[in-house]
C-alpha cells in the first residue's frame, strides 16, 4: 500500500499528514516554529528553522508506519514568503516573509510597470521583495529567489530551482500562459534568478538519497510540486468542481470558488490562483472573528451563541471591522466601523453581529460573481468560526446555498493530496 506525505510550512507551525491509497489521513503531526522577528514594516525568519521543524515532524508522523512505502511527497507554504539560496540550498539572508511590508518603493516602481491583471501590486508581493533584495545588494550572481515550499521541496530533492504556479503568481510569473511575462526585462533584473515554473502537482524528481536514508524512504520517492497554503487547504476541503467555494472563518472572512476564467482585481486584493483548467478566485473581508475577540472571549462566544433565536428578526444593521478600513467586498479605506447602538442583551448583539457578517459574505461572493466567477453552487468552511453552528445556520440562511463539510481543514492534507495524485 502506497502513503503520500504533505507538509504544511506556517508562521507559527510545520505540520505534516500522512495519507493512505484511500486518500484516508492516517497520521498527522504538528512542530511549532519560533516566532518571525517583526519589527516596523519588516518580518523575518531563518529557514533553517523550517527545515529543522521539518525534520521533526515527519520523524514523528512517520512513528508506526513503512517509510519505505512513501510514494511522493509535496509542500505548500506562506504565500510571498520569499529566500535567496544558491545551488546548494545555502541561504544567504533570512527569508522575508508574507507579511513584510518594507518594499515600499519597489512597490510604487511596480505600479507604473506591472499591468493590473497581476498579484505583485502589494509591497509584500514576492516580486516587490525581490527588488528590495536588488536593491540592497542581496541578488548575487548565481542566486535563486524561491519561496518556502520551493526551498523545502528543493531540500527534499536536493536541487534548488523550480517554484508551482500559485507561490510564483506573486513573483509576477503569468499563469494563463504559463510563462514569465516580457514586462519583466522592464525591471533589470538577472531573469536567471527566476526560478522553473511547473504545475502544482508536477513530480520533479526523486528524492536524495541522503534524506531517503535519514528517514528510510526509498530512493524511489518522488518530490512534486506544492502550492501556497491557502490554495492546499481549499484542495483540503474536497472542493474540486465549478461553483465550489470555501469560507475561511478566522480572524478575516476570507472567501476563494473555483472558477472557469481567472479574476484580477487588486484594488479589491482579488486575483487567481491556477488549478488545472481551473482558477480559484478569492478575496477577503477585515471582518470575522478579529471582531468578535474585541467583546468575547471563546468561553462567551459559545455560551451567548447557543442563546441565539434563528428565527428572531435582527433590527440592527451593523459595519463589523476591527478598525477603519474595507479592503473586500467593498474597498474603502476610510469605512468606519458599525457596532452601535449595543443591545442591553449581549445574545442580541451577537446575534446583530454574526447576521452582519453572513451578509458581507453573501457581498462578497456576489462581488466574485460580478467580476466573472459563478455564484456558489455549495460552501465549505474552515477556520474557528466554523464550529459555531449558530453562525453556520445563520450563514446558511442569509446564502441560500447547499453547505457541505469539509472532508478536511489541515494544509497539509491538501498538499498530501497534491503527492498522492501527481
Amino acid at each position: 500500500m502506497s502513503l503520500f506525505i504533505g507538509i504544511d510550512l506556517g508562521t507559527s507551525a510545520c505540520r505534516v499528514a500522512v495519507l493512505d491509497a484511500q486518500e484516508q489521513l492516517l497520521s498527522f503531526s504538528n512542530t511549532p516554529l519560533p516566532d518571525p522577528i517583526s519589527e516596523g514594516l519588516t518580518c523575518e525568519q531563518s529557514p533553517n528553522d523550517w527545515w529543522q521543524a521539518c525534520q521533526i515532524s515527519l520523524q514523528e508522523a512517520l512513528q508506526g508506519l513503512d517509510a519505505q512505502k512513501v510514494s511522493s511527497i509535496a509542500v505548500d507554504g506562506t504565500s510571498s514568503t520569499l529566500l535567496l539560496c544558491d545551488a546548494t540550498g545555502q541561504v544567504t539572508h533570512p527569508a522575508l516573509m508574507y507579511r513584510d511590508q518594507r518594499a515600499q518603493q519597489q512597490a510604487n516602481v511596480l505600479a507604473d510597470i506591472a499591468p493590473a491583471t497581476t498579484a505583485v501590486h502589494s509591497p509584500s508581493s514576492s516580486l516587490a521583495k525581490l527588488l528590495w533584495m536588488q536593491s540592497h545588494d542581496q541578488l548575487k550572481v548565481g542566486l535563486k529567489a524561491l519561496h518556502q515550499a520551493d526551498w523545502i521541496s528543493g531540500k527534499l530533492r536536493g536541487e534548488y530551482d523550480h517554484s508551482d504556479e500559485n507561490n510564483a503568481l506573486k513573483l509576477g510569473y503569468d499563469p494563463v500562459n504559463r510563462q514569465w511575462p516580457d514586462w519583466l526585462h522592464q525591471l533589470d533584473l538577472p531573469m536567471d534568478c527566476l526560478p522553473t515554473v511547473v504545475p502544482a502537482g508536477t513530480v520533479l524528481g526523486t528524492i536524495h538519497p541522503d534524506i531517503a536514508a535519514q528517514f528510510g524512504f526509498s530512493t524511489d520517492c518522488q518530490i512534486v510540486s506544492g502550492t501556497t497554503d491557502s490554495t492546499a487547504t481549499f484542495i483540503a476541503s474536497g472542493a474540486h468542481r465549478l461553483g465550489d467555494a470555501l469560507t475561511v472563518l478566522g480572524s478575516t472572512l476570507a472567501i476563494k470558488i473555483l472558477a472557469d476564467k481567472p479574476i484580477y482585481a487588486p484594488e479589491y486584493g482579488i486575483y487567481s490562483h491556477r488549478l488545472g483548467d481551473q482558477y480559484l478566485v478569492g478575496g477577503a473581508s477585515n471582518t470575522g472573528g478579529a471582531v468578535l475577540r474585541q467583546f468575547f472571549d471563546d468561553q462567551q462566544l459559545e455560551q451567548l451563541s447557543a442563546q441565539i433565536e434563528l428565527n428572531k428578526p435582527v433590527t440592527l444593521e451593523y459595519m463589523p471591522l476591527p478598525s477603519v478600513g474595507e479592503r473586500f467586498p467593498v474597498n474603502n479605506p476610510d469605512l468606519e466601523p458599525l457596532m452601535t447602538p449595543r443591545p442591553a442583551d449581549d445574545v442580541d448583539f451577537l446575534h446583530a453581529l454574526l447576521e452582519s457578517m453572513s451578509k458581507i459574505e453573501l457581498q462578497g461572493y456576489a462581488a466574485l460573481s460580478k467580476l466573472g466567477a459563478p455564484m456558489p453552487t455549495s460552501i465549505r468552511s474552515s477556520g474557528g468560526g466554523a464550529k459555531n453552528p449558530q453562525w453556520q445556520a445563520l450563514r446558511q440562511k442569509q446564502l441560500n446555498v447547499t453547505f457541505l463539510k469539509p472532508s478536511h481543514q489541515e494544509a497539509a492534507v491538501g498538499a498530501a493530496l497534491l503527492a498522492s495524485r501527481a
